[in-house]
């Protein structure tokens, strides 16, 4: 019976799961691994939150809403039984609040916009002049090299 280490078994089931989501033989046939032992794998993985693994979104959200009513006495028991920080809750419960939040408290003030449209305004301009200065300094410096080979040749005759 073989016997695989957790981070070959950790990169088969990803490929499983989303984004990849590839089917079960494929990968089954690419690691020359029986389809019952991958399936098994992907089993065990999405029963549960992984410990000190990556953590799914459905399971961070899980987490959060047994974590909601909890003291911080037992926010943190319960954390330590599942190898997670709560300061990544406290990561997970901001990022969910903003995935969540409104999409008219996303979009910045008409006062803001305009402000916004001002200084972009300004930036281009600036970075129009210092274009044509380049422009010119270039030019300048070309005909300059022109100029001293014509004069130079002419010395030499």
């Amino acid at each position: 019976m073989a016997r695989y280490g957790q981070s070959f078994k950790a990169k088969a089931v990803a490929r499983l799961l989303p984004p990849e989501s590839a089917a079960v033989e494929l990968v089954a046939r690419e690691a020359c691994i029986g389809v019952g032992t991958l399936l098994r794998w992907r089993e065990r993985a999405q029963s549960g939150p992984p410990r000190g693994g990556v953590w799914t979104t459905g399971a961070r959200m899980e987490a959060l809403i047994t974590t909601a009513g909890m003291p911080e006495a037992g926010k943190s028991t319960w954390c330590r039984e599942q190898g997670v920080y709560p300061v990544e809750l406290n990561k997970w419960c901001a990022s969910a609040t903003a995935a969540l939040a409104d999409p008219e408290d996303l979009r910045a003030s008409p006062p803001a916009t305009r402000s916004d449209r001002k200084r972009i305004k300004e930036l281009e301009r600036e970075l129009l002049r210092k274009d044509r200065a380049l422009a010119e300094t270039a030019a300048l410096l070309v005909l300059s090299k022109k100029v001293s080979a014509l004069f130079s040749k002419g010395e030499d005759e």
